[in-house]
């Protein structure tokens, strides 16, 4: 059928829309002010960045974050990889994962020797009740990946309650902590515990993929003098370079970080907007879930549709993700039918077309 013209795959932000005007000014301003030491080996991160970030996390995430213990990776997998060689050193083998969530981060956890075992999954979302022997749960709760609900206050709680009693860690993935629409941003889960919680971000959902800039905020003990270059972590930090750091921590200072995920905040909101619109008038039977925050949505589709959904999506060239393809093998889940649709990853000019070939091969 030939390459897609249309690109509805989560994961992408409208990459149209990257700032290119103001990361140059923030280069320029990085270039004129860094010391000459600043273009040596970065080690766990430049310093100017842990700043800016800690400071930026405090605002905006609720993270409470000493610029000391921050790690500046080359975005999420990047970073889980290096976390994971710590914890293993520690005697840590056994991660929980949720029912739905991405298969690359399965197999991350498979090839670090880790033993990979499912957290339950109901109608509010993920249950936090990890299988005896957990050692570490990975999970999203601030906005589920890829099913859209944030965990539940007192489910949050019962996590930290369950990490404290069995010496446990919670690896907290904040993967588009940014993009709240209809209800108050939920706060990361680390500042419930930052000795319990490891909260992993990234730019890769709010500016671009292919900038690889991502942070692990690290409790104390995963931090005491590992943040220094060649200290355990230095082997194994391929981080990003050292202009894209200074870059992106003048980004951050100057105020243009804010002012672009605001903005980006309104175009997705009224893509989302014209998604459920459309939706609901052309595919009545199609109900759409997971659209308070995020750059993608959850059609649920009647039972046994999804495979046919996916066949005409091939025809009309619309590349599509189906919900099954996010289920973990192990996962005790009824069966259900649905899409993962990506409404960022379009460019502007793109997307009603975009969404026009979407209604089309709805039932």
């Amino acid at each position: 059928a030939g390459l897609p013209l249309h690109d509805l795959r989560s994961g992408s932000p409208d990459l149209s829309a990257f700032p290119r005007a103001a990361w140059l000014k923030a280069a320029r301003q990085a270039v004129d002010q860094a010391p000459a030491s600043a273009f040596g080996w970065p080690g766990t991160g430049r310093e100017e960045l842990r700043t800016a970030l800690a400071e930026y996390l405090a605002r905006v995430r609720g993270v409470r974050a000493d610029p000391g213990r921050i790690l500046v990776t080359a975005g999420f997998t990047q970073g889980l990889r290096q976390l994971l060689v710590r914890l293993r050193e520690r005697g840590m083998r056994t991660v929980a994962v949720e029912s739905y969530g991405l298969w690359v981060h399965w197999e991350i956890l498979r090839e670090a020797g880790m033993r990979v075992v499912v957290l339950p999954f109901d109608g509010d979302g993920t249950v936090p009740v990890p299988p005896p022997g957990t050692h570490a749960v990975l999970l999203t709760p601030s906005h589920q990946f890829p099913t859209g609900g944030a965990l539940l206050p007192e489910r949050r709680a019962a996590l930290v309650d369950w990490a404290r009693a069995n010496d446990g860690l919670i690896l907290e993935d904040d993967y588009d902590g940014e993009f709240r629409y209809d209800r108050q941003p939920v706060g990361a889960l680390q500042g419930l515990d930052p000795e319990r919680v490891v909260h992993l971000g990234t730019t890769s959902k709010s500016l671009a993929t292919g900038l690889r800039l991502g942070w692990a905020v690290l409790p104390a003990a995963l931090a005491t003098g590992s943040l220094a270059p060649n200290s355990g972590w230095g082997g194994t930090t391929w981080g990003p370079g050292v202009m894209d750091q200074l870059t992106f921590a003048a980004f951050l200072r100057s105020g243009a970080y804010d002012r672009h995920v605001r903005a980006m905040r309104l175009r997705y909101r009224r893509r989302r907007d014209a998604l459920v619109a459309a939706v609901t008038a052309r595919a009545p039977e199609v109900r759409v879930s997971g659209i308070a925050a995020g750059l993608h949505a959850v059609l649920r589709l009647p039972p046994g549709t999804e495979p046919v959904v996916l066949r005409a999506a091939t025809w009309e060239r619309l590349a599509l993700t189906g919900l099954g393809q996010f289920r973990h093998p192990d996962a005790e889940l009824p069966p259900a039918d649905g899409l993962v649709v990506g409404y960022a990853t379009p460019p502007e000019h793109g997307w009603p077309s975009a969404l026009e070939a979407l209604c089309r091969v709805l039932p």
